[in-house]
C-alpha cells in the first residue's frame, strides 16, 4: 500500500503504525507520531491499523532551545 510519511510517498507492507515505524528502524525510538494530523500515542501504535494514502507524520524531540 501506498502511504505518505513526512511528506514523501513510500510503497510500504506494514499494516499497523507500529510495523510501519519498526520497518523504518524506529521501533525503539523516542518519537511522536500522528496519521491524517490526528496525533496517535506510543501505546496505541500496535492497533492503530493503516490505510491506503494516509498522511503520517513522525518526529524526534530536539534538545535545545
Amino acid at each position: 500500500m501506498q502511504v505518505i510519511v513526512n511528506g514523501e510517498p513510500k510503497q510500504v507492507e506494514a499494516k499497523t503504525l507500529a510495523e510501519l515505524c519498526a520497518g523504518l528502524g524506529l521501533q525503539d525510538a523516542r518519537i511522536a507520531t500522528a496519521v491524517n494530523g490526528a496525533f496517535v500515542a506510543a501505546s496505541e501504535r500496535e492497533r492503530f491499523a493503516l490505510s491506503e494514502n494516509d498522511h503520517i507524520e513522525i518526529v524526534a524531540p530536539r534538545a535545545g532551545g
